[in-house]
């Protein structure tokens, strides 16, 4: 079923979070309506800061609210939070472990109209490279809402990815976020699909697709990017023999990337990664975007097709 962006759910977890501790304090780039951080805007009006179109600058007013004591949460798109203030996140956020969370929207192709400029899929590589970052890719509202108040539990650097457009509810409203660990959506012999975000729900279509024809297919949603569920990755490889990976986001250095480290150091198998290659993205609607790029269930089928025919 059709749900609303992670976005949406950001901006309700943000507000629940402001009634329960007068600690959480919220940062935006001038951004607020798109971010959704206006909900805690008009309710905490003495806790939410404007910085302005600096994203560097609200990263090191960040930090120094961290140090002070305080729980801030630090929002703006993926392109400028993780692109254009990288180094303050790296050496004001990261290097001294404060506690900042860095929660960004309109991740990936799904931006649309907004073009390659804006359509961030870089992210998620830089941003687990860090030493310190928590990595979070969220598959739907409900996931987005528990990993924002675990994010507000946890003391250190936590990296929060979210998308601009609605997404599909697979995830149960009371399911607890807990990192480094996955959950197994669905159960197969055959061949294993591991995602984040907006990839999980195509998955899990892949699989029903893959049912008629015989096939099992795991599905594992892997939100937690970094740390990573090893012991999950290896029990798939292990006992299917193929793993798919996919994301809204480049196979270079992203959830591919980080499955395929823990593989070929603890369980080499086949693999194939779904996600962009090396390109940037382009204007359009985000449905036409992801069936250019091949972010598509049909794609994933394939790709697991090509997989067991090789076993």
């Amino acid at each position: 079923m059709m749900g609303k962006a992670t976005r949406d759910a950001y901006g309700e977890a943000l507000k629940e979070l402001g009634a329960q501790n007068p600690d959480i304090v919220v940062l935006d780039a001038d951004l607020s309506a798109s971010t959704k951080t206006q909900v805690f805007a008009k309710a905490y009006p003495d806790r939410f800061f404007d910085t302005g179109i600096a994203e560097a600058n609200m990263m090191g007013v960040a930090a120094g609210l961290a140090a002070a004591g305080k729980i801030p949460f630090a929002s703006t798109f993926a392109v400028f939070g993780a692109g254009r203030a990288y180094e303050q996140i790296r050496n004001s956020i990261c290097y001294p472990k404060l506690n900042v969370k860095v929660a960004v929207t309109h991740a990936g192709l799904t931006v649309g109209e907004d073009g390659a400029t804006h359509q961030m899929l870089e992210d998620i590589t830089l941003m687990r490279a860090l030493p310190n970052m928590t990595v979070i890719v969220p598959a739907d509202a409900a996931e987005t809402k528990a990993a924002v108040k675990w994010a507000a539990s946890y003391k250190g650097p936590v990296y929060i990815r979210m998308g601009r457009a609605k997404c599909e509810d697979i995830m149960p409203d009371d399911k607890p976020f807990v990192p480094g660990k996955s959950t197994t959506l669905r159960d197969g012999n055959d061949v294993t699909f591991i995602t984040c975000g907006i990839m999980t729900a195509k998955a899990l279509r892949a699989a029903e697709t893959l049912e008629k024809q015989g096939i099992s297919a795991r599905v594992i949603n892997m939100s937690s990017i970094k740390p990573i569920d090893e012991e999950a990755i290896v029990k798939a490889a292990e006992e299917t023999g193929a793993i798919v990976t996919a994301e809204e986001h480049t196979v270079k250095g992203g959830l591919g990337g980080a499955v395929a480290e823990v593989l070929a150091l603890k369980k080499p198998c086949l693999m194939d990664m779904v996600g962009t290659e090396d390109t940037f993205g382009q204007s359009g609607k985000a449905d036409e975007l992801l069936e250019v790029y091949g972010l598509t269930a049909e794609h994933l089928v394939s790709s697991a097709l090509h997989l067991i025919s090789r076993k």
